[in-house]
């Protein structure tokens, strides 16, 4: 017996299904991928990076986006869920709905098992193809550990590591600095949890 072929969607198709979605899926070449639920140190971290971002672009023209706005990457036809997504300027939409961000500034992305893989590899090979991203991030939830990529100007993208509590991630794209130690807040790692036990 063989098994049936998953029915292809068209863009549109995908958006009135989302749009309606009690649960989100990203989509991608006429198909949709389920997205998993999140640990509590995941929460936290996210939780802890909106509200810090909030505060420092309070009263600037930039907005800070949770992990609900979805972003289309044009060139590619990705639609996804970056944990968090900033704006600096107009934010760019696809349409009068204002539910598929186009222009983000910064990207964020926070590490679990499943899509760890998928966050450094295809998902970046899209993002990069985004022409208004100037960073992108990716933060660890069972270790300290912070990955910023930069643009440059001749268009590669420079690492820097950050792992260690005391030290701070720079957001020069959005003139953010947010020290590791805040981005961590309440957040226990697999070691600290084995050893309260």
């Amino acid at each position: 017996m063989s098994a049936l072929a998953k029915p292809r969607l068209t863009p549109e198709e995908y958006l009135a299904r989302e749009r309606k979605a009690e649960f989100k899926s990203e989509y991608f070449a006429g198909e949709t991928f389920a997205m998993a639920g999140a640990t509590r140190p995941h929460t936290l971290v996210v939780a802890n990076l909106v509200r810090r971002l909030g505060n420092q672009l309070e009263s600037r023209p930039c907005e800070v986006y949770p992990t609900d706005m979805r972003v289309k990457v044009a060139p590619t036809g990705l639609y996804t869920y970056p944990d968090i997504a900033v704006v600096c300027g107009r934010p760019q939409f696809e349409d009068e709905n204002e539910d598929n961000l186009l222009s983000p500034t910064v990207l964020i992305e926070v590490l679990s098992e499943s899509t760890e893989k998928y966050d450094r590899g295809k998902k970046f090979e899209h993002y990069r193809r985004i022409g208004s991203l100037r960073e992108y991030v990716l933060v660890a939830q069972d270790e300290c550990r912070v990955e910023r990529f930069e643009r440059q100007p001749d268009g590669a993208w420079l690492l820097s590591v950050m792992d260690r509590m005391e030290d701070t991630l720079k957001l020069p794209a959005i003139g953010c600095e947010l020290p590791l130690a805040e981005i961590y807040d309440k957040v226990q790692f697999p070691d600290e949890r084995r050893l309260a036990t």
